[in-house]
Parts: structure tokens; C-alpha cells; sequence
């Protein structure tokens, strides 16, 4: 036995949203998410699940108040998910049909990759992005110098 799951990462994220059962619905649409797994609580809530989306696993569950696990604003986003993709302008799109607002248009980045940022409707911010170019440490320092936001 290994000291971590099978599957999974040494960091895994963990995500806090007002509608489990709306959100995993919406990550299944944006970004292809599969259900790994899902626990309720008594109530019927979804205290607990797991979503897969290529090969990473991410953790979700709905607020506990009492417990100091409250979802974010979506004004007020202290951080956010970043998944590789094939096609950044394709899963982009595909986020915003599912319910998802644009962040960041896609665009070339000085650091090589095509990225872009939607915000789900649960106050989650998720960064896109395909690598195009392959970028030194110096040369994305130097571009990053250059940049104007």
C-alpha cells in the first residue's frame, strides 16, 4: 500500500462552493470533469466528491458554516485552478457555454503558453491554457519586464 492514493497528486485541491450538486454538474459540461466519487450528509447534501478531469483528481464539497467553509464571492476570488488543455480556444468556449463568465480573454502569454481565465458561477476562477512555445527562465523574465497587463 502507498502512503498516497492510487490516481492522485501529492497536492490535491480542494474546492468549497453554495451548490454541490450545480457545480458538479457545471464542471462535468465546462471541463469534462468525471465523478470519482460522492458523499452526503444526512440531509441529502453533498458533504464530499471527487472529480477527475484528465489526470488530476480535485475535491468539492458544499459550505459548513459552522466549520468555517464558506464559498468564495464572485467578486472577491482569493485563487484559482489552472488545467493544460489540447485546444485552449475550444475548452474556453466550451467553459463559457456551460455557464461560465470570461476573466481573462485567451491570448498568447509571454511565459509560452495560450491561456485565458473564466470564472465559474460558484466564485471559482479557472486559467486555460495550451503550451505554444517553449520559454527559458531568462527570456520569460525578460518578456515579463514588457508586459503590460
Amino acid at each position: 500500500m502507498s502512503w498516497r492514493p492510487e490516481g492522485y497528486h501529492t497536492i490535491t485541491p480542494s474546492l468549497i462552493v453554495r451548490d454541490a450538486e450545480a457545480a458538479i454538474r457545471l464542471y462535468k459540461d465546462a471541463f469534462g470533469a468525471e465523478e470519482v466519487m460522492c458523499l452526503r450528509s444526512p440531509d441529502g447534501g453533498i458533504m464530499h466528491a471527487e472529480l477527475r478531469i484528465g489526470d488530476s483528481v480535485f475535491m468539492m464539497g458544499g459550505e459548513w458554516p459552522d466549520h468555517g467553509m464558506k464559498a468564495p464571492l464572485p467578486n472577491h476570488v482569493s485563487g484559482g485552478l489552472h488545467i493544460y488543455v489540447e485546444n485552449v480556444d475550444k475548452a474556453f468556449e466550451r467553459a463559457l457555454s456551460a455557464g461560465c463568465s470570461v476573466a481573462m480573454p485567451v491570448m498568447d502569454m509571454f511565459w509560452g503558453d495560450r491561456y485565458g481565465k473564466v470564472l465559474d458561477p460558484f466564485g471559482h476562477i479557472w486559467g486555460l491554457a495550451t503550451r505554444v512555445e517553449e520559454v527559458s527562465p531568462e527570456e520569460c523574465a525578460r518578456r515579463a519586464a514588457s508586459w503590460q497587463p
